[in-house]
């Protein structure tokens, strides 16, 4: 039994953001205890109890940001996620029945179906809760799982919590917040934040992979997909 903790960045249809990330923290169900104990030493250790989050992320908490993602890259914790650049060029009405909906939906499903979740394990799925539309969301995400599996998906349970409640949906925060800003290409411009361009060069020299672009297919630690929308003929 594993746990997935997901978070979305620039999921909304019309942010006029160029890019949107989603994407989970996944650990053996058994083990969540002890992870969650060992983030809280390294939080106690750095005198920063926070919750740990992208948009917070300074020079004063840098120590503290580049010893969790040295915590993760140790332990038994995998990341995945879908990147989607190029968000204004979704040909919604030929590929998503024309709606954003469905296309977040889509990316739900593909998200979950990886090569790195494979059907003989089962899961359970955790969301962070981003609007009043939670519970439709989560009552659609069950039933396109459910349809595509023919009644026998291995993502068995479904439920909402708080990122600042979750300190695995906390690290998904991070991860994709990085993400999107080198997607973004926020760190080459004047001003940019010091410590999150410092962050995201720190995460690429662990992973070994540049953020903006995809990883290999079968990548379990460190998995990320390019996505980039198809033009119609």
């Amino acid at each position: 039994m594993y746990s997935l903790f997901i978070d979305e960045s620039c999921h909304l249809e019309h942010d006029k953001m160029p890019v949107m990330c989603i994407g989970y923290t996944k650990i053996n169900t058994e083990q969540y205890r002890t992870i969650k104990h060992q983030i809280k030493q390294i939080k106690l250790r750095y005198k920063n109890p926070a919750e740990i989050k992208w948009n917070t992320l300074s020079l004063s908490r840098l120590p503290l940001y580049k010893a969790l993602v040295d915590y993760f890259f140790s332990a038994e914790i995998d990341f995945r996620c879908i990147l989607v650049k190029y968000k204004d060029k979704l040909n919604h009405e030929q590929f998503n029945q024309g709606d954003h909906d469905n296309f977040y939906y889509k990316l739900i499903y593909f998200l979950l179906k990886s090569a790195t979740n494979p059907p003989v394990n089962q899961y359970k799925v955790y969301l962070d809760i981003k609007d009043t539309r939670g519970k439709e969301r989560l009552r659609k995400i069950e039933e396109v799982l459910h349809n595509k599996y023919n009644g026998n998906s291995p993502f068995i349970f479904f439920q909402h919590i708080h990122s600042d409640e979750n300190v695995l949906l906390q690290l998904t925060d991070l991860f994709i917040g990085a993400i999107t800003f080198k997607a973004r290409g926020l760190e080459k411009e004047n001003g940019a934040n010091k410590a999150k361009v410092e962050l995201v060069k720190y995460i690429e020299e662990k992973s070994g992979y540049l953020l903006n672009e995809g990883t290999e297919p079968w990548e379990n630690k460190f998995n990320i997909f390019d996505h980039q929308p198809k033009q119609p003929l």
